[in-house]
C-alpha cells in the first residue's frame, strides 16, 4: 500500500482520539502517538481494532506493543497485508 494512502487511512482512524490538533495536522511517519498527539493508552487499544478491522488483519500482542508511533504502525500493517 502506498504510504500516502495508508497515512491517510490513519488519520482516519485516530482522528477521534486526538488531544493535540495541530500535531494532528502535520501528522507524518515520525508522529508518536502518545507523546505528539496525546493519545491516551485506553484509546490506542482501540486505535489498534480499528485498524484490525479496516486493514482486516489481526494484530498479536507483540504488534501491539510497538504500534506506538505512526510510522512503526505502517510497517506492521504493511507486513501483515503482505502475508494475506
Amino acid at each position: 500500500m502506498i504510504n500516502e494512502e495508508l497515512i491517510n487511512k490513519l488519520k482516519a482512524i485516530v482522528a477521534p482520539y486526538i488531544q493535540n490538533e495541530d500535531a494532528f495536522k502535520n501528522l507524518s511517519e515520525d508522529t508518536d502517538f502518545v507523546n505528539d498527539l496525546q493519545i491516551n493508552s485506553a484509546n490506542l487499544v482501540d486505535i489498534i481494532l480499528d485498524v484490525e478491522d479496516e486493514f482486516d488483519i489481526r494484530l498479536e500482542n507483540e504488534d501491539m506493543e510497538k504500534m506506538l508511533d505512526v510510522k512503526s504502525t505502517m510497517d506492521i500493517i504493511n507486513t501483515k497485508l503482505a502475508a494475506k
